[in-house]
């Protein structure tokens, strides 16, 4: 992140008098410095921004309008004056319709505030401090800083009904990722929905013996067509098996105790099934073997023998066609296992041979073909005490380290969340972790954005191509930033092999080079991200092939698949041209500025655009599938589409 820029220094040597007006109507503008509030006596905030706690009572409301792209840091902490506990909303669009866009509670000394987010040029940004701590007055500042390099911006939108969401992965196959959210007695799925709807269905259960208090994980193990659930607990794990027609789900929790960790499906022993894998924290790990006829076996052993087993990821490391199994460990044996599958059910530490056997706190590690040359290389991330470890692949399983000055070997901020993706589509894998996303400079260099969420699971909640990450009560929308660069999504199906295909390597190839990703269900260390591949394509508009290597050994390729679309390939289809997945109705940017562009419709279709008043601002036909909203005020709006006599609604932000 960009130190923030000198000339604003002189603007917070004295405090900038603002007294808050109550209401959002009348709310006091404020800009860069330092600003005195007085106690917290307006009007209560809308929407819960801040934290997972019921809103203030009451509340103070400001107004700011950037004149260009920043991140701005909005602080109660301040050197010499008492700490006020403190908690701040932000929201954008207009008083009527205001959205979540950030917020802050606790991050400084003292309970004090300090909340860092991106925000636009133009568009106006209420603040709202509330009384939930206290209704003392206090001081605070407006800090501007640049935006980093080839960053994405990242909005909140919470969506009521839900609260522990832990998943953003595809629960009804239908290509498009779900919100998901295990408790005790059921579990929340945010089923997305073409026209950009979250509709929240529940499915009960029977009393979660063990609830996923440490990690959750997904995979359709029985091969019915229906993705079943894995919770690990404190004192064992548990199975939500979906029925035939996935509308129901049956308890199995066995007996065993076990102080799960991270939690996993895959085929460990290459026979077609998918099995399950826990971290066990105090004693050896364990696997639960799928005998093909609808039983899962608990096994001990053979898997890392020692306690402290924390993060586990597999992942084909040796380039060798199997799934190998890399557990990050912290506590009673500290040194990480890297275990070789032999391609038979049995797996190999190899670890202190190839330099991996770290012994620092690492609770997950973040694998990913981090310089594109076709193998498995790693982030091992360190959740206290030392600098995280970044290490490149030989291509046969033995590592070197990354040359000094790679920019995670310095980079400070510890989690016990480390993941790897590509958020901006420039084609090379970015890692997620430290409190910030890093972003890959192609160069062996990452640069940080601390402003960034994370630490939640990754998926693409509004199919716009672009990875968006989950959060407690919603998600952060990725909404990108100016390159505006092409993907492609692969969701391979498995026949021979197990059904999600778990363990298969997707390669690709365009003008950019050649990019793999490995299937995987469970990386990171407590959440479950989706299920397939996900390619950043940057301005490459052909990918040349695509190749899917089965878990079984299988390869299949195939050609002039369309890009910026998802492609749900069976095995054993074709090695010709696979055909892509419906098209389904999506608009694209969200939030827009000058135009939308949707797909899943005819481009000439006619439209409206009705504001939250729902009065009809808009009404025309679309040019090649976009539409001009340049001049509309900034805020939310519905609109309406119709295309063959079938009329679609699609919801939409104007910046």
């Amino acid at each position: 992140m960009a130190t923030p820029r000198t000339a604003l220094a002189l603007a917070f040597l004295l405090p900038v008098a603002a007294t808050a007006q109550l209401t959002c109507a009348d709310a006091v503008v404020v800009g860069i410095g330092t600003h005195t509030a007085p106690p917290v006596t307006g009007a209560a905030p809308v929407a819960n921004c801040g934290g997972v706690f019921n809103l203030g009572t009451h509340g103070l409301w400001y107004r700011f309008t950037p004149t260009a792209n920043m991140v701005l840091t909005v602080s109660s902490y301040n050197i010499g004056l008492p700490a006020v506990d403190t908690r701040l909303h932000v929201y954008r669009g207009p008083c009527d319709a205001l959205e979540c866009h950030a917020g802050g509670d606790d991050e400084g000394p003292g309970y004090t505030t300090i909340a860092t987010f991106p925000v636009l040029a133009g568009t106006t940004y209420t603040l709202v401090w509330d009384d939930t701590w206290s209704a003392q007055g206090f001081t605070f500042t407006m800090q501007e800083s640049t935006v980093p390099v080839n960053v994405v911006f990242f909005t909140l939108q919470l969506v009521p009904g839900l609260s522990n969401v832990m998943g953003l992965v595809d629960m009804n196959d239908d290509g498009l990722d779900d919100l998901v959210s295990p408790n005790d007695v059921n579990f929340k799925v945010a089923h997305q929905q073409p026209n950009g709807t979250l509709p929240i269905t529940t499915y009960p259960t029977t009393t979660a013996v063990n609830a996923a208090s440490w990690s959750f994980a997904v995979g359709d193990w029985d091969s019915n067509g229906h993705r079943d659930l894995m919770y690990g607990g404190g004192s064992g794990a548990t199975f939500m098996t979906a029925n035939a027609s996935g509308t129901a789900f049956t308890q199995f929790s066995p007996p065993q105790y076990i102080f799960c960790q991270r939690t996993n499906f895959a085929d460990l022993n290459n026979d077609g099934h998918l099995d399950a894998f826990t971290c066990h924290d105090v004693d050896a790990n364990v696997a639960f073997i799928n005998n093909g006829a609808g039983q899962l076996v608990f096994t001990q052993g053979g898997y890392g023998t020692t306690c402290g087993n924390y993060g586990s990821i597999f992942t084909d490391i040796d380039n060798n066609g199997t799934n190998d199994l890399f557990v990050a460990k912290c506590g009673c044996d500290p040194e990480d296992l890297l275990m070789l599958n032999n391609g038979t059910g049995t797996f190999a530490n190899t670890a202190p041979a190839l330099g991996l056997a770290d012994g620092h706190q690492s609770w997950s590690s973040a694998w990913g073909d981090y310089d594109n040359d076709g193998d498995m290389d790693v982030l091992i991330g360190a959740s206290s005490g030392t600098v995280h470890k970044l290490l490149y692949n030989n291509g046969d399983g033995t590592f070197v380290a990354a040359p000094a000055g790679n920019g995670m070997d310095q980079w400070t901020g510890l989690s016990v969340e480390w993941t790897a993706h590509d958020f901006n589509n420039d084609g090379w894998i970015d890692i997620l972790g430290g409190q910030a996303l890093h972003y890959n400079n192609q160069d062996g260099t990452f640069s940080h954005d601390p402003v960034a969420p994370h630490n939640q699971a990754v998926g693409d909640i509004d199919n716009d191509g672009l990875l968006d990450l989950a959060t407690f009560n919603g998600y952060y929308r990725n909404i990108g930033n100016d390159h505006h660069y092409n993907h492609i999504r692969i969701h391979p199906r498995g026949t021979v092999s197990n059904r999600d295909a778990i363990g298969a390597r997707v390669t690709i190839t365009s003008a950019l080079g050649t990019q793999i990703r490995d299937i995987r269900s469970g990386d990171g260390f407590a959440y479950m991200s989706h299920i397939g591949a996900h390619f950043g394509l940057g301005a490459d508009t052909v990918v040349t092939a695509v190749s899917i290597r089965w878990p079984n050994g299988d390869v299949e390729t195939f050609t002039d698949l369309a890009i910026n679309t998802t492609h749900v390939i069976e095995q054993g289809t074709s090695t010709a041209v696979a055909q892509p997945a419906p098209t389904p109705f999506a608009l694209a940017p969200n939030p827009a500025n000058d135009h939308l562009t949707f797909t899943g419709a005819a481009p000439t279709s006619t439209y409206s655009v009705v504001d939250a008043g729902g009065r009809t601002v808009l009404t025309s036909q679309a040019t090649n599938g976009r539409i001009p909203v340049q001049t509309l005020v900034p805020g939310a709006y519905v609109l309406q589409l119709t295309d063959a006599g079938a009329v679609r609604n699609a919801r939409f932000v104007k910046w």
